[in-house]
This record gives C-alpha cells, structure tokens and sequence, in this order.
C-alpha cells in the first residue's frame, strides 16, 4: 500500500511535469490558445449584449442621455415629460443590441489576424491587453457597420430628431461632448464602449481562472502565466 509521504511526492512530481512558461510554450502553442480563449470570451461578449434588454437591463453598460442632458430629461420627468424620456433611452439602449451582433465576425476575424508577437504581448500585458488589441484593430470598422443599423433603430422615435437639435445648440455651450451632438453618433459611441467593457470582463476572468478556458491549449498557454 502506498504511504501519504509517497502520494504526496507522486502529485508534486506530476505538477512539475506539466508546469510551463510562457518562454518554453512554442510561438504556435502561445498564439493557437490565446486565440482559443479570445473567440470564446468575445463570442460571449456579443451574446451578452445583443439580445433584448443587452444593454437596458445591464447597469453596467446601459445608454443614458450624455452630461447635462440626463439633467433636463430629471427635470422633463419632474414636468410629466417621463414617458418620453424613457422613450428616447430604450430606443437608444434597443438600438445598441440590434446593432452587437454584427461584431462577432470582425472580432474573430481580427482574432485569426492577430501575430505571434500580438498574442505574445497580449498574454504578457494587463488584464485588458487584449480588449485594448480588439479596440485598435476593430473600432473604425464596427462602427461603420453599427451606426446604419443605429440609424434605422432610432429613426421609429420622433424624439430623436428633437434630441438633433437641442443637442446640437448644448455643444455650442460645452454641455455636451461634440461628437454627442447626433444621436446616432452618440448611441454607436456607447454601443462601442459597452462591447469592449463586457470583452474586459471575460479577458479578465479567463486570465483569473484559466480552467474556464476553452480548449486544453487556451488553459496551458493562460496557466502559465502563473508560473
């Protein structure tokens, strides 16, 4: 019968075996489980938010009225006017997820792009060095192709076009950022932002609990980072 002492010795022997850094990974091994662990935390990402109540119903990620205007709309719901106002930011935050699903495929063909030496960076970078790598590589095109989908979304609401012009006399005053002056702008900005705050979240959690990757070789490349 085996003694603890020799079972001990046994398992401690065996995790030696399958430690690795990332130095003695191959470059394959290295960008193949990054982009394993990407794809899956991206794809989920998108899940999250492009569905009905994506963004409205996570406060983590959904659409106010930007700087002082979320002040007149406390003041417009104060004079009855709240109906209207609610109006306005669903069709915002509806517009959002509509337009999500449309960054799976930049996000992964963006991902099968990605070099040895950006997953290399990547793996060896902060918590978000890969949602900061999405956001370089992929932030002109998605909002390209969210901001017609926006448009449609956002052209049902006749308070949009109200929001156009009171908007557009607030940046004349400093009340509101420029390019928040057009709605459409305003919702693609924050569609944006919300997408690569979520892609933090899951870059963040696959890097904290590895086991959670997908694939065996996204768990090897990402445990050994702790090595």
């Amino acid at each position: 019968m085996r003694t603890l002492i020799s079972i001990i010795a046994a398992l401690l022997l065996s995790t030696a075996a399958h430690a690795f850094s990332l130095d003695q990974l191959s470059n394959k091994d290295t960008a193949g489980g990054l982009k394993e662990a990407l794809t899956q935390g991206a794809g989920k990402a998108v899940d999250i938010l492009g569905k009905n109540d994506g963004f409205l119903g996570n406060p983590k990620v959904k659409i106010h009225l930007p700087g002082n205007l979320e002040k007149a709309a406390d003041l417009m719901r104060n004079f009855g006017m709240g109906k209207q106002v609610d109006e306005l930011e669903t069709s915002m935050n509806r517009a959002a997820e509509a337009a999500v699903p449309e960054a799976k495929k930049l996000l992964v063909e963006s991902i099968r792009k990605m070099s040895v030496d950006d997953a290399k960076g990547i793996l060896a970078g902060g918590d978000n060095a890969a949602t900061e790598y999405f956001r370089r590589t992929t932030s002109t095109q998605l909002g390209e192709k969210f901001k017609p989908i926006v448009q449609k979304s956002i052209a049902k609401v006749k308070l949009a076009e109200k929001y156009d012009q009171f908007a557009g006399k607030a940046t004349k005053f400093g009340l509101v950022k420029e390019q928040d002056g057009h709605l459409d702008n305003y919702v693609t900005g924050k569609a944006l932002d919300g997408l690569y705050l979520m892609i933090a979240e899951e870059e963040k959690a696959i890097r904290a609990n590895p086991v959670a990757a997908a694939g065996s070789l996204a768990k090897k490349v990402f445990g050994a980072l702790g090595n």
